[in-house]
């Protein structure tokens, strides 16, 4: 009698008509960060999804992180390529590598972001990733201070010296290599 009962409940979840195939995923992944991974690779590089890259990041899953920033990026969002520059500058998901973190820096500044306008100029400032040049290193902190970025405003102030922004556990990053 029990085997009367359970043999087509078994055959009716066995049934192709009830998997993937037919009616796509059922109860997919909305609302978590594995689903915003594949959304960028998808190409739907939203401002949450773009966000999330942060929150991945910042739990130390630095690979996929790199894959939602990368996605975003190409799509334009400014405020994912400075976050590549410093995973770049950290050695976060890959080498250090100061030459692309630079390179983010630049490409977001070119964009009008006032963080990668700031962040460049401390490259160009220090040389770091990039050949020093004071000139256009004020250049860009000026622009991102003009651009209300507080942080610039308080470097102008301070006649330029990175040390004011930069905490000194990183100054090994910026000492001359040769």
């Amino acid at each position: 009698m029990y085997m009367k009962h359970i043999l087509p409940l078994l055959l009716i979840l066995s049934s192709p008509a009830f998997g993937d195939e037919e009616y796509g995923t059922l109860n997919p992944e909305e609302l978590s960060l594995n689903a915003n991974v594949q959304r960028a690779l998808r190409g739907e590089t939203t401002m949450s999804v773009c966000a999330s890259g942060y929150l991945m990041t910042k739990s130390g899953r630095h690979d996929v992180a790199r894959e939602v920033f990368e996605a975003c990026a190409k799509a334009g969002f400014t405020g994912t390529m400075t976050w590549m520059s410093y995973m770049e500058d950290n050695g976060f998901g890959g080498d250090y590598d100061p030459d692309r973190a630079a390179e983010w820096d630049r490409k977001a500044a070119e964009m009008g972001d006032p963080v990668g306008k700031f962040n460049y100029g401390l490259d160009l400032l220090r040389g770091h990733g990039v050949t020093k040049d004071e000139v256009a290193a004020k250049d860009w902190i000026d622009q991102a201070a003009k651009d209300g970025l507080e942080i610039a405003k308080r470097l102008q102030d301070a006649n330029y010296d990175p040390d004011e922004v930069t905490p000194d556990a990183d100054n090994w990053k910026y000492a001359p290599m040769f």
